[in-house]
């Protein structure tokens, strides 16, 4: 209950208490005024006495019951809790999301879907060395797979520092071997490689698309998009029939599905002639045709074969987006609306980073030195000391978190009889992870309360719905983020997300309602 909702549930529950406490005080008033400045007579006195105690208990027993309702805590449905105009923002919202999902399949896709938002935007291109001055709207393209947007605020840096989202855009998935091409029982195959944490079975029997580049000799540089567009191929790859699958139900699932068996089936025509290999062959001849490349062309090529699926809504009521890659472009997404249409005064810096899912190594992952980099740039174009920059600054890592599934409700938390545990909850809001890591907090940040509490004003303040959480039970371990990397160079930081279910599955799920709070929160936290 709001103070305002008390006000007036006091002022209508003690009425008729008041309306006669005020008649008797009049009384006493003329009765005293009559007896020449006597004491009123004691019935009256005791009438007057009753109706003021019946306000007063009134106005405690109101009391009592708002301070019990503040004492606790329970988080709030975004769905129950949206206004109708708010609840027309949220699925307006999430159109924008599911056109970026279809543009961007992969990490390359989504920082070009992105630069070109940036651009629409008044961003220009920055280039390393280049003077940074208050008010510039930059972004630097890190080799096409990892994407940095700059805001130059007229804050002060060296008390406010910079505020900083970071989200990864490179999403589990089969990338192709470098000699990937071979022909089997007369069917041509591609040798694939996993990239990230998959369960191997969920990738057999679905429509796959090829996406990627090949870089030739010449120094050219050829984009591959094939199973996306209306009249394209889809590729596939193979599972046993179940009349065939006793002995493979026997083993366990690691056991069962091999990765050196995710093999994608590619065609099945042989070319002409009586050479072995044919079926091979016709699928080199219309690669050529269609892309100019020769098999010696795969030795420098990045090809990833994924979902040929669209985002889609799911439900009667539409509640639910599924898609391929909501992890981690479900955060991404609001990062960059969020940068791109927030006024403020601050320096923000949003990151979209490559190779999270294989530990954020390289040089476009999060443990590359870049990011140092351009603060340091940032820090000497102000004339501050960097030091005292990444000191005042504070970093949200935007990576999805496990969503509670009832389904499979042993891998989390026990409920201890309520869904206010430490566990996130579907359609209630963006959820923060103070500690990421396995079992102990291994390898965790694990973010300060003075920052958790911090942000708990930001997000009071602009009426953000949102909601703590832990990836699952705690002896089962979790996942890790790119928090601690940030954290490393003394930024306050902390794991805010969306929850996801069917995490890592070729297919994810997302609530509208958490992608839109998640816009909010960025937003509040930038201003």
């Amino acid at each position: 209950m709001t103070i305002p909702q008390w006000a007036d549930a006091v002022r209508i529950a003690s009425k008729s208490s008041i309306t006669k406490l005020r008649l008797n005080l009049v009384k006493i008033q003329d009765e005293f005024q009559r007896n020449d400045g006597e004491m009123p007579s004691f019935s009256l006195r005791s009438k007057v006495f009753v109706d003021f105690t019946g306000v007063c208990g009134i106005i405690l027993s109101l009391t009592h019951r708002r301070r019990n309702m503040s004492l606790t805590y329970k988080r709030q449905n975004a769905f129950k809790s949206a206004s109708p105009e708010e609840l027309k923002k949220i699925f307006d919202y999430n159109e924008g999301y599911k056109k970026y999902l279809d543009n961007g399949k992969t990490e390359r896709e989504t920082v070009t879907e992105t630069i070109e938002m940036a651009k629409a935007n008044g961003y220009t291109e920055y280039t390393l060395g280049d003077k940074i001055n208050p008010g510039d709207k930059l972004y630097y393209n890190n080799r096409g797979k990892a994407l940095f947007i700059i805001k130059a605020g007229k804050a002060d840096l060296a008390k406010n520092g910079v505020r900083i989202l970071v989200a990864h855009v490179d999403s589990p998935r089969l990338d192709l071997k470098q000699v990937p091409l071979y022909e089997s029982s007369d069917m041509a195959f591609l040798k694939t490689h996993y990239y990230g944490g998959i369960k191997k079975y969920q990738w057999l029997a679905l429509p796959l698309a090829l996406h990627g580049v090949v870089a030739l000799k010449s120094g050219e540089v050829v984009n591959v998009s094939v199973g996306e567009e209306d009249g394209d191929p889809v590729f596939y790859i193979t599972d046993l029939l179940p009349h065939l699958s006793q002995e493979y139900n026997e083993k366990t699932v690691a056991s069962a599905f091999k990765g050196e068996n995710l093999n994608v089936l590619i065609g099945g025509i042989p070319a002409d002639g009586d050479d072995a290999h044919l079926v091979k062959a016709n699928a080199l001849k219309l690669l050529n045709e269609k892309y100019g490349i020769t098999e010696e062309d795969f030795l420098s090529a990045e090809i990833e074969a994924v979902p040929a699926l669209k985002a889609k809504d799911v439900g009667f009521d539409r509640a639910f987006v599924a898609s391929y890659g909501h992890d981690d472009r479900v955060c991404a997404y609001p990062e960059v609306t969020a940068t791109l249409e927030t006024e403020t005064d601050q320096t923000v810096l949003t990151i979209l980073a490559d190779k999270e899912e294989v530990g954020s190594e390289g040089n476009s992952g999060m443990q590359c030195v870049l990011i140092k980099d351009i603060l340091d740039i940032l820090a000497d174009n102000y004339g501050v000391s960097s030091a005292v920059v990444r000191a005042h600054s504070m970093c949200l890592s935007a990576d999805v978190t496990a969503a509670y599934d009832p389904n499979y409700a042993d891998a989390f938390e026990p409920k201890n009889g309520s869904f206010d545990g430490n566990m996130s909850l579907i359609n209630y809001g963006v959820a923060m992870n103070k500690f990421t890591g396995s079992r102990g907090k291994s390898g965790s940040n694990d973010a300060s309360a003075e920052f958790i509490g911090h942000l708990r004003a930001v997000f009071e303040k602009d009426g953000v719905v949102w909601q703590t959480g832990e990836l699952g039970r705690v002896d089962l371990g979790g996942g890790g983020t790119v928090a601690k990397f940030l954290a490393n160079y003394n930024i306050d930081t902390v794991d805010l997300g969306v929850p996801v279910l069917s995490m890592h599955a070729p297919y994810e799920l997302v609530s509208k309602a958490d992608v839109y709070e998640a816009h909010k929160a960025f937003s509040a936290f930038i201003k």
